[in-house]
């Protein structure tokens, strides 16, 4: 049976000398101002190759007309296609740093499968919460090639559920549609033998916040006997650590969603511990405690995404400010404060120089015991930072 020959890949052509402008730079971003407008336009999501202003071939990645990013380059390789093999093999790849090198199937149910640029695939996150897979698409181009992902991961999770969804800016800048199907059954997840009920589809990214399971466990070191309050808690993952790993004496979750408290009272009761969760506003609620002359031994300050907007960085450094200053000011006298930041436009420079300014407003002094991130399965290249989002600092409050 004879095959119908593969259609060639369509051409953009940059407008400078990239190698020369930016030398040693192999960021896989293309943005629109560096490109040529092509002719015709590949539709969004398209692999195309990438040559510079004299022809020569400079990578092959997905295209979009309409983002900000033109292209996002998948391979330098010339010979390598982007067809069903190399979805594969980059998902692959995936799978055995996670389970050959970190082992984490020894130590969770849970883990991020796949983390966008961190392992190749621009625009592709993938979470593992037992036998169900949730697939987070952030590019047409991942959006565009779903059923060979989809083959991909079924591959090294035989029999495994999907659920898949893409958030509705981010449809809006790729320029793709796609709804979400119901909410699937949540799992159940057990890291560090702490249990947790996955629910995506619930309003809260994919369910569960995997990339905090080493810093929920760091905490736990802390909590013996002690006091603690979980500020902006979601489902309860420090508040039931600390609970049930770490034997605190009386643990005490604040959050403004009613919902996600809701999960986070089942989670507690999963784990057969008893976890305080009040529903409030964090900055009235901690004004009304430091007025009353209240602290605790544990401080964890959480708070989702402050913004997604370069020209909102400094308004969103600013609530940081506000929010860590009046934490701190009800942690108790060689207590530890936890503060963490998913924004990833704000980088780790800028959270310590807004941790110190609060530690002086607020009269305190902070002595940092450690600085971190995600855990190892929320991998980033060397030249794609953006990958790393997670800021995680731990302290001791004097």
């Amino acid at each position: 049976m004879q095959t119908s020959p593969t259609p060639p890949v369509p051409t953009v052509r940059l407008k400078g000398d990239r190698r020369r402008e930016s030398p040693g730079s192999a960021h896989p971003w293309i943005f629109q101002k560096m490109v040529e407008r092509p002719n015709p336009k590949p539709r969004p999501g398209q692999v195309v190759d990438l040559v510079d202003r004299d022809g020569a071939w400079f990578g092959r990645g997905f295209y979009n007309g309409h983002s900000r990013i033109a292209v996002r380059i998948l391979t330098s390789d010339p010979d390598e296609a982007i067809d069903q093999a190399f979805f594969q093999r980059r998902i692959s790849e995936a799978v055995k740093l996670r389970r050959e090198l970190l082992r984490l199937d020894e130590v969770s149910n849970g883990w991020r499968v796949f983390h966008a640029e961190g392992d190749g695939i621009s625009g592709l996150v993938v979470d593992r919460y037992d036998d169900l897979l949730v697939v987070e698409f952030f590019s047409a181009g991942a959006f565009r090639h779903r059923e060979w992902i989809y083959a991909a991961l079924e591959n090294e999770f035989p029999g495994c559920r999907f659920y898949s969804f893409a958030e509705s800016h981010v449809q809006k800048q790729e320029s793709f549609d796609f709804r979400a199907p119901e909410p699937p059954e949540p799992a159940l997840i057990s890291e560090h033998g702490v249990k947790f009920r996955a629910s995506p589809g619930s309003g809260h990214k994919t369910g569960f916040f995997a990339d905090q399971r080493d810093n929920r466990e760091f905490l736990s070191r802390f909590t013996r006997g002690a006091r603690v309050l979980d500020l902006c808690c979601n489902s309860g993952g420090f508040a039931i650590y600390a609970a049930a790993r770490g034997e605190a004496a009386h643990v005490t979750g604040i959050d403004l969603d009613e919902e996600i408290l809701e999960i986070a009272a089942q989670n507690a009761r999963l784990n057969q511990v008893q976890v305080d969760f009040t529903q409030a506003d964090v900055f009235p609620w901690l004004r009304q405690a430091a007025d009353r002359g209240e602290s605790w031994d544990v401080v964890v300050l959480d708070p989702a995404k402050m913004t997604r907007d370069r020209d909102q960085v400094i308004p969103a450094l600013k609530k940081y400010l506000d929010m860590n200053k009046l934490a701190l000011s009800v942690v108790a006298p060689g207590g530890v404060f936890a503060t963490f930041s998913c924004t990833g436009l704000v980088s780790e420079d800028q959270f310590l120089d807004m941790l110190r300014r609060a530690a002086f407003y607020a009269g305190r002094q902070i002595q940092l015991v450690r600085v971190a991130g995600a855990g190892g399965d929320h991998p980033f290249m060397g030249h794609a930072p953006e990958s790393r989002y997670l800021k995680a600092v731990f302290c001791r409050v004097l």
